[in-house]
């Protein structure tokens, strides 16, 4: 076997409902302290609650000039990216932009920009919809913006695998780092699809939770009771690079991804596999990527939506996977489920369960299910040494990614 390669992870940036920036998120991840509210832009619908990113000003954060002409989704990858930059000590005009990379993951776009110009279609007609539709909805925009911000010139993509979009993001930009194109990448997620449409369609798969009259307990992955996910929106970044270039710079190391893996269920369009097969191949491969086995996993970030047939089946193939039962917990039960961002956030999240030695607890966990034979860590934050991590993601589609994080 070849040896493992290890991307340094040199900056985080987060913008979550948990806060604005990764001190403010992390706070709230640690205490567990749910983000659920009634949703006033979804007045009237039958699940009007959401997760959504609090007292976010795009244009005291980036400047209202540039604010304007960008979807939310951008907004929010944007200020993660400023702070991932500055938190890695890497100064833009100083780099070689040929040799950084931008992978992000999203799954849906700008949403929000084609919900409200296709309202001013019908209401106005053709000539009122704006010039900047298209490169404000653009999937593949998200990249893009960031390349410009920061003056990135080497590969620029954007992955979209629903869920897991953020996950093979990470993966991909680790990819790039050891074939030797890039020594830097800026990767990971963002989302912001809390739109009426999309949470019609939602509501209407029988995906959300139901618990409209208590926002803030709808969100209970594992929990006995749980009925559905709480939509949410976010972005992560990280800045990955080559270890040697790292080191070379004098960078702190927060952790390193180690290991990446990734299948296909091959089964439904949005129900996972029950056997688990997918999942457990996905994550078998990315522990194999990182020469590690299983019982050197301390901590899984679980995907832990909180839908009843998803936990069951993670949790089965965790148990599986992991007899030595590592600890377990969903930052989902805080943040709700972000989409294509929630990979991003996740790995910020076990990076930082590295660097700090402590695992957050999995909100609103009072009555596990019985059924699911895991170690989920809940109540409170436990303290930990953590050596090794993996971080699940899992989209509709059935895509599975998983990484593997490592202490320096």
């Amino acid at each position: 076997m070849t040896e493992p390669f290890h991307a340094a992870v040199t900056g985080l940036g987060l913008v979550t409902p948990a806060g604005v920036g990764v001190e403010e998120s992390w706070r709230t991840l640690l205490a567990g302290r749910p983000t659920a509210s009634i949703d006033d832009s979804l007045k009237g619908m039958p699940v009007d609650i959401s997760c959504r990113v609090p007292g976010f000003d795009a244009d005291a954060l980036l400047g209202r000039r540039t604010a304007w002409r960008l979807d939310r989704y951008v907004h929010l990858a944007l200020v993660a990216c400023r702070e991932a930059l500055a938190d890695s000590g890497l100064d833009p005009r100083e780099w070689d932009g040929a040799r950084v990379g931008v992978v992000m993951g999203n799954a849906l776009g700008g949403v929000g920009t084609f919900t409200s110009q296709h309202e001013t279609l019908l209401a106005d007609g053709a000539g009122r919809v704006s010039s900047m539709l298209i490169p404000m909805m653009g999937v593949n925009m998200v990249a893009g913006y960031l390349a410009i911000d920061c003056d990135a010139l080497g590969p620029n993509l954007v992955t979209t695998t629903a869920c897991a979009s953020a996950t093979t993001a990470i993966g991909t930009a680790r990819d790039l780092l050891r074939s030797g194109r890039c020594d830097i990448v800026l990767s990971g997620g963002a989302e912001a699809a809390l739109s009426r449409p999309i949470m019609a369609g939602f509501t209407r798969m029988g995906a959300l939770s139901r618990r409209v009259d208590d926002p803030t307990a709808a969100s209970r992955p594992f929990e006995r009771d749980r009925d559905g996910f709480v939509a949410a929106e976010g972005a992560g970044v990280l800045v990955l690079e080559r270890h040697e270039h790292a080191v070379a710079r004098g960078a702190r190391i927060r952790a390193r991804v180690s290991g990446y893996g990734a299948s296909a269920d091959a089964h439904h369009a949005t129900a996972p596999d029950p056997s688990g097969a997918g999942a457990e191949a996905a994550i078998r491969s990315a522990l194999s990527d990182a020469d590690l086995a299983p019982s050197d996993v301390d901590h899984v970030n679980a995907h832990g939506t909180s839908t009843p047939s998803g936990d069951a089946v993670e949790a089965r193939v965790l148990a599986r996977v992991f007899p030595e039962l590592p600890a377990v917990t969903s930052v989902k039960g805080v943040t709700g489920h972000s989409l294509g961002a929630a990979g991003a956030i996740e790995a910020a999240c076990a990076v930082l369960a590295i660097s700090h030695g402590e695992v957050p607890p999995t909100a609103n966990l009072a009555d596990p299910d019985p059924e699911l034979d895991i170690d989920v860590v809940r109540g409170a934050p436990r303290r930990l040494a953590v050596a090794a991590a993996t971080s699940n993601s899992f989209g509709f589609g059935g895509q599975n990614a998983v990484l593997v994080l490592t202490a320096n």
